[in-house]
């Protein structure tokens, strides 16, 4: 994502917010802020190390050596994140970072693990020795239990979505572990590259609401922003020739993104269903690839908002034979303490980190589910009109 910004939209000017959907939690109070600042301080001085660079220079990504230009190398290798403004607002924080879309965008990871690594260890430190002991002993035997699960369907694909929102580093890295000794070839890898390159996995992912949300906000009249969801997709085609062509079509409602989308999407790998009922979601994009004379059976459609292991063996037992079945596992894979410590402390909450603006402009997700829906009221209406997307069904936002 960030090379192809960095190749398209380098002199975007963008601001990012970090946004806790979760208010009971009351960040401000649990985390103390120099601790924070000095974990924020320090991801500012961090850059590649010169193992980290080479193996992202000559690692086989996807089967396609050498994903990574030289030129974005190059960049890449001397990038130092730039600023960022931290306040305290009542009971939570205001975390802000403003620049260059291609360089502020790699903040949201790190800083949401921080935090939330942070109200982990907020939690912990009221914690005796051996209660530790028994808190991560149980949460070891849960995530087995759920792995012994999945087991019943071996031909479920699954990978580790989980690092923005986990528990901790070392216990994203066990349940990694875990993954693999308990799944086999099923577990097929995690979008936490440190984890992949130490592991010996596949890094794995796909694009993200950010590319069609900051592209939406640059579209200069209605015309435009209608045309901006293909545009960024467009632009994302040119940079990875057969690659990562996986559809995340809910930014702006899914199944009228589907119903003005141009004929060569269609022939994309599959599509990522985010948001709203996943096998609503699944079944609109089996509609338009047949609808579009593709074989929905040769398709791949990744599941990944809010899962766990029933939600993943529920819609695989759906949708296996009909389409390529894979599951992106966040939180409730690396974060599931729920249960576990008293007063339900350590049960995990939505924490996100999302452009709000791009050269001055308010960014916009409508999503399909409303409760995501994020931006000023008189944008979202704009954009409900010019998308037109009509009623949609609220769901509870778990994670």
């Amino acid at each position: 994502m960030c090379q192809s910004v960095f190749r398209n939209k380098p002199d975007t000017s963008v601001t990012f917010s970090l946004i806790n959907r979760s208010k009971h939690v009351p960040l401000a109070q649990l985390i103390d802020e120099g601790e924070l600042r000095e974990q924020l301080d320090h991801i500012r001085s961090l850059s590649l190390s010169r193992g980290e660079s080479t193996w992202l220079r000559g690692n086989t990504f996807y089967g396609k050596r050498q994903m990574f230009r030289p030129d974005f190398m190059e960049w890449f290798e001397n990038l130092r994140l730039p600023a960022y403004h931290l306040e305290k607002i009542g009971d939570q924080y205001e975390l802000t970072f403003e620049g260059s879309w291609p360089e502020v965008m790699l903040w949201e990871i790190p800083a949401l693990s921080v935090l939330m690594e942070l109200r982990s260890r907020a939690v912990l430190n009221s914690m005796g020795k051996f209660e530790l002991q028994v808190l991560y002993a149980r949460a070891m035997t849960k995530l087995w239990q759920k792995v012994e699960r999945l087991r019943s369907q071996p031909g479920a694909r699954i990978a580790d979505f989980g690092t923005r929102r986990r528990h901790s580093f070392l216990w994203q890295d066990w349940c990694v572990q875990a993954m693999l000794e308990g799944l086999g070839d099923s577990f097929v890898g995690t979008s936490n590259c440190l984890i992949a390159k130490n592991r010996d996995l596949e890094a794995i992912g796909t694009n993200a609401h950010e590319l069609p949300m900051v592209y939406a906000a640059l579209a200069q009249d209605d015309a435009a922003l209608a045309n901006a969801p293909y545009d960024v997709l467009a632009d994302w085609h040119e940079e990875h020739d057969g690659n990562l062509r996986i559809i995340l079509p809910d930014t702006y409602g899914t199944e009228r993104f589907l119903a003005r989308a141009p004929d060569w999407l269609a022939s994309w790998t599959g599509i990522r269903v985010d948001s709203g009922d996943p096998a609503t979601g699944a079944e609109t994009a089996i509609r338009w690839w047949q609808e579009r004379g593709e074989e929905p059976s040769k398709k791949l459609v990744i599941f990944s908002d809010g899962l766990d292991e029933e939600k993943i063996l529920e819609l695989y037992q759906q949708f296996a034979g009909r389409v390529r079945v894979s599951f992106g596992w966040g939180t409730l894979l690396t974060n599931d303490f729920r249960g576990l410590a008293p007063d339900d402390a350590l049960a995990p909450f939505s924490l996100v980190c999302k452009a709000i603006s791009a050269d001055g402009n308010p960014t916009v997700k409508l999503s399909d589910n409303p409760n995501k829906a994020m931006g000023p009221t008189d944008q979202i209406a704009r954009y409900k009109r010019v998308f037109d997307v009509g009623q949609q069904a609220a769901q509870d936002v778990i994670v």
